[in-house]
């Protein structure tokens, strides 16, 4: 069905790497989410009106926000499409993440009032008419839901949009509510337990906790996230692939939407290689990057071939702890001293103190160089925002 649908309405349905043809998937996955919860609202109100039952009513009010969600989520797909422009020379993109935000807190509010609704259907307990036209609308809303998270999960994958994934997550997720509510229905009405405002209770409880989860993943692109470990160690393997890389460090992404990434990484080359070769294996690199949607900016670092500072630092931090790393590492001749200068990445959550590493690495060091003074950088992973040790 989702191939059929791109054919019909989509113009060069095959090429998802041209970001008006990911737009108009995009798009084309709101519009059919729009329709789809509009006419899920409309039934599951008229029932909850009818049968005065607060968990039909909130399963309305749930899908009303997934069908909000769908207008926003439809003209952030839009407005994404905008060119850059002198004010905006890195495009329009992230408004694909503001309006993923603006629809988490949206199911945040409704969460809440349909909470405080509920506590009052549970203090006040009323009796709710079931009957059969209440159970087939409940159960085709889980057939409907079912399939447009189908929809979305496949299109979600086919363009890697988290926008359509999470909306995908989402439509499981009214699946899951909506059994729950009819489950509770059914065991009201044959074992005469009023159910109906706890399940509106804990229907109301599930949208509040999707709608955080939501929130924390609309704000991570925009708050600039770390790159993923299969993200960087891909990026790693393929800058370690060209001729005369001799190693590469102190990766950056910056995500400003879908198919608007840009990165810069240091690149370590041989320091007697000469100015053209090594510019040459760069501007291959930046360029085979651009040719896959990342631009690339790589600053080069020469390495000298036979360096036994480097290679006994490296032996040291080994011993301190595999994953260390150092890079950038070059001596200064001083009188009466050598400075031996470098950057030092610890594992993430290792543990580790910085100046218990700045203190090991210096007794080690000076045991072969006695006129060596550490003075180290210390970095996160992807970030380079040092924070020296020795200098004091």
């Amino acid at each position: 069905m989702t191939e059929l649908l791109a054919k019909m309405f989509i113009k060069d349905h095959t090429n998802i790497n041209d970001p008006a043809v990911r737009s108009a998937y995009g798009k084309m996955a709101g519009a059919a989410g729009i329709v789809t919860n509009v006419l899920l609202c409309a039934g599951k109100f008229i029932v909850g009106v009818i049968s005065g039952s607060m968990s039909v009513a909130a399963d309305a009010v749930n899908n009303l926000s997934d069908a909000a969600s769908g207008v926003i989520g439809l003209l952030g797909f839009k407005l994404a499409e905008k060119n850059a422009d002198p004010e905006h020379p890195y495009g329009h993109g992230r408004y694909e993440y503001l309006a993923g935000f603006i629809v988490a807190a949206l199911i945040l509010v409704i969460g809440v009032e349909l909470l405080r609704d509920s506590i009052v259907k549970i203090i006040s307990p009323s009796e709710v008419n079931f009957g059969l036209v209440t159970a087939l609308v409940l159960a085709f809303s889980i057939l409907a839901k079912i399939l447009l998270m189908l929809f979305n999960r496949k299109i979600g994958r086919k363009i890697h949009s988290e926008t359509l994934i999470a909306a995908a997550a989402d439509s499981r997720n009214d699946v899951i509510s909506t059994a729950a509510v009819l489950t509770a229905l059914v065991i009201s009405h044959f074992c005469n337990i009023q159910l109906d405002g706890i399940m509106g209770a804990l229907v109301a409880a599930f949208i509040l906790y999707s709608g955080a989860g939501l929130v924390k993943d609309a704000m991570d692109p925009l708050l600039g996230k770390a790159p993923t470990s299969e993200q960087a160690e891909r990026i790693r393997e393929k800058i370690l692939s060209y001729e005369g890389v001799l190693g590469t460090h102190d990766l950056m992404i910056h995500d400003y939407g879908p198919g608007r990434q840009f990165a810069s990484a240091h690149v370590e080359v041989p320091a007697d290689m000469s100015l053209v070769r090594c510019h040459t294996i760069i501007d291959n690199i930046e360029r085979d990057f651009l040719r896959e949607g990342l631009n690339m900016l790589i600053h080069a670092d020469p390495i000298e071939a036979s360096n036994s500072v480097l290679e006994e630092l490296r032996r040291i931090v080994r011993e301190i702890d595999e994953r260390i790393t150092v890079h950038d590492m070059r001596v200064v001749h001083c009188t009466g001293e050598d400075k031996v200068i470098f950057d030092c990445v610890l594992p993430p959550e290792s543990g580790l103190e910085e100046r218990a590493v700045y203190e090991e690495i210096t007794r080690f060091l000076r045991l072969k160089y006695p006129k060596s003074r550490c003075i180290i950088s210390f970095e996160d992973s992807y970030a380079s925002i040092p924070k020296s040790r020795g200098e004091d």
